[in-house]
């Protein structure tokens, strides 16, 4: 009888590699240790001979900058303007930074004139709503050089359409609508000194045009759709039986008031006071919603300034029925619940039409 044929067991067969010693994976050699690289102080003063353009540009746009924050303004000045020349016309992110710390020197220097015409230009080349918001400091900070009261409150007004959650402008323009009301009486006197004359035991006065609307309200937008509430002289808008105080003052505070000014002052005055106690109001109200996210200087801060603006308003002897009135106009759109959100986003929806509109 034959003997059984051999089958291999499945799998009983092995490679000679698998019994091959393996070499072990080097371990991988340790990182070189971080060093970062020191600049001595004040490096961007040393010489630019064989460094390129970029570097050149800003060690002199650093030059700028420490010579602007040791106040040595001219100097600021030369070395802005030598970086803004070796600019090239592409880099516009560039120009408008170095084109902006030209216009501060100006004004610090006094050159107010030339400061604003290169704020026109930068609001000429304004392609966003930052570029925008950059352009309206600017103007503000010349514009208080020039103590032109009624530029500030424009200029506020168009900062809080695109940042109408910003306490700190509400603050500014509250103190600028008290600035302008303590502006109207001072010419009110002065006018009543110089243009009222006695002659044969009659009193003499000038004819005078009827009160014009104030130029600085003619930037009067709703928010938010609420026929009540208006950017800027939403104060002026607080409905009271059906009415709302008249928004009259003059042309131009450096225009003379004619004499009988003294038989619309009155309404003037308490129209600006308005304005500016609903300003502090909506402040107030915007410090307190975001008082809960802050902590340590900033919270402090936050408690200090609602402290200085609860005794400004204090001190406008309103009845406490009207305060809250004012506060219940004010407080319309401020949905705790949405807020966060819209604080993030309230700049980029802005659109094209209404950018043109506030750089008109």
């Amino acid at each position: 009888m034959e003997s059984d044929s051999f089958f291999p067991v499945l799998g009983g067969e092995f490679e000679d590699s698998v019994f091959e010693e393996r070499a072990r994976p080097r371990e991988p050699e340790p990182p070189p240790a971080y060093s970062p690289k020191r600049c001595e102080s004040q490096w961007f003063y040393e010489e630019t001979e064989g460094k390129d353009i970029v570097e050149i540009l800003t060690i002199k746009k650093f030059r700028g900058d420490l010579a602007y924050r040791q106040q040595e303004f001219q100097k600021a000045l030369q070395e802005y303007s030598s970086c803004f020349e070796l600019l090239s016309p592409t880099n516009f992110a560039m120009r408008r930074d170095v084109q902006e710390g030209q216009a501060r020197c100006l004004t610090r220097l006094g050159r107010h004139t030339e400061a604003l015409e290169i704020a026109e230009k930068l609001e000429n080349g304004a392609t966003n709503s930052d570029h925008l918001t950059t352009v309206l400091y600017l103007q503000l900070t010349i514009y208080s050089g020039l103590k032109n009261i009624e530029k500030i409150i424009l200029c506020l007004q168009k900062l809080i359409s695109l940042h109408h959650f910003n306490p700190w402008n509400w603050a500014k323009l509250a103190e600028a609508y008290l600035s302008l009301g303590l502006a109207l009486s001072a010419s009110l006197a002065s006018s009543q000194k110089e243009n009222s004359f006695t002659s044969s035991d009659q009193q003499f006065q000038a004819p005078f045009p009827p009160p014009k609307r104030d130029p600085s309200l003619h930037f009067s937008k709703p928010l938010n759709g609420n026929s009540r509430f208006y950017m800027g002289t939403s104060s002026s808008c607080i409905q009271q039986s059906g009415n709302c105080l008249s928004d009259v003052g003059p042309a131009a505070l450096e225009t003379p008031f004619h004499p009988a000014f003294h038989s619309w002052a009155p309404t003037v005055w308490a129209g600006t006071q308005m304005k500016a106690c609903a300003s502090f109001v909506r402040a107030r109200l915007l410090l307190q919603l975001t008082q809960s996210q802050q902590t340590s200087f900033a919270l402090e801060k936050n408690f200090k300034a609602q402290e200085e603006i609860e005794a400004r308003i204090k001190g406008f002897g309103f009845e406490e029925g009207t305060l809250q009135l004012i506060s219940e106009v004010m407080k319309e759109d401020l949905i705790p619940e949405k807020i966060k959100d819209e604080v993030h986003a309230e700049v980029k929806c802005v659109g094209s039409e209404a950018l043109t509109a506030l750089t008109c």
